[in-house]
């Protein structure tokens, strides 16, 4: 007796619209990471430096939620439902630091 095993594999064709958003959201990415590397590189350390690492890092976060965890075709009310929570945690974080380094300066 002879046991066959047979594998049926289907392939499916290639989605492009859908390997070119990947690869534009990929671009995307890579063109703000180069700014920052850009910025990096020539702008003095300081608090303008900061800032735009901060709005750059947003940025790319928008990208890599909206795109990659497809948060972008949900409804309004999911987004909105993640959206307010965290940036109150992240005002919660700024107020904390400032009150904290008042709190500091008082004490030196």
């Amino acid at each position: 007796m002879s046991h066959e095993e047979t594998n049926n594999v289907q392939v499916i064709p290639e989605d492009k619209e859908k390997t070119k958003k990947i690869w534009k959201v990929a671009g995307i990415l890579a063109v703000v990471t180069i700014i920052e590397f850009i910025f990096a590189f020539t702008l003095p350390r300081g608090i303008i430096l900061v800032s735009i690492f901060l709005g750059l890092t947003v940025v790319k976060a928008f990208y890599i939620v909206a795109e990659f965890m497809h948060l972008k075709h949900e409804q309004k009310a999911l987004i909105w439902s993640i959206l307010i929570p965290t940036i109150l945690i992240l005002w919660l974080v700024v107020a904390l630091m400032v009150e904290g380094s008042a709190i500091f300066n008082i004490r030196n």
